[in-house]
């Protein structure tokens, strides 16, 4: 079963790019990646732009209507992603819980519904 990790963080609590908190970060995200594709159950995962840099889509009275910025006002904004195959949700959680978001923010696992259609 696929499962989706949605990786929560504060946007105002991101290390500032190059410094030597946001080295150790990527390095501890580079270290788990390294550690689920070794262990065959990563399918892709990457980082997002902050949410401030987000455009909204919503479709009204069938017009497109765009909004900059996130679709909700949070606190906590979605950082980024990762997508894995894993036999059961324990399995997934054991998996999430080797990421960094899950101390500093928080990881939200999800099962991927199986749809049946193929890319």
């Amino acid at each position: 079963m696929k499962y989706l990790f949605l990786l929560h963080r504060p946007d105002d609590d991101l290390p500032e790019p190059g410094s030597a908190e946001s080295n150790r970060l990527y390095a501890e995200y580079g270290s788990a990646m390294d550690a689920m594709a070794a262990a065959g159950v990563l399918i892709d995962s990457a980082p997002l732009t902050a949410s401030s840099s987000a455009t909204t889509l919503r479709i009204r009275d069938d017009k497109i209507v765009l909004t900059d910025g996130p679709a909700a006002e949070l606190r906590e904004q979605i950082g980024g992603f990762t997508l894995v195959e894993c036999a059961d949700l324990d399995e997934a959680l054991k998996w999430a819980a080797t990421l960094p978001a899950a101390r500093d923010g928080s990881v939200e696992v999800r099962s991927v519904l199986d749809t049946g259609r193929t890319r």
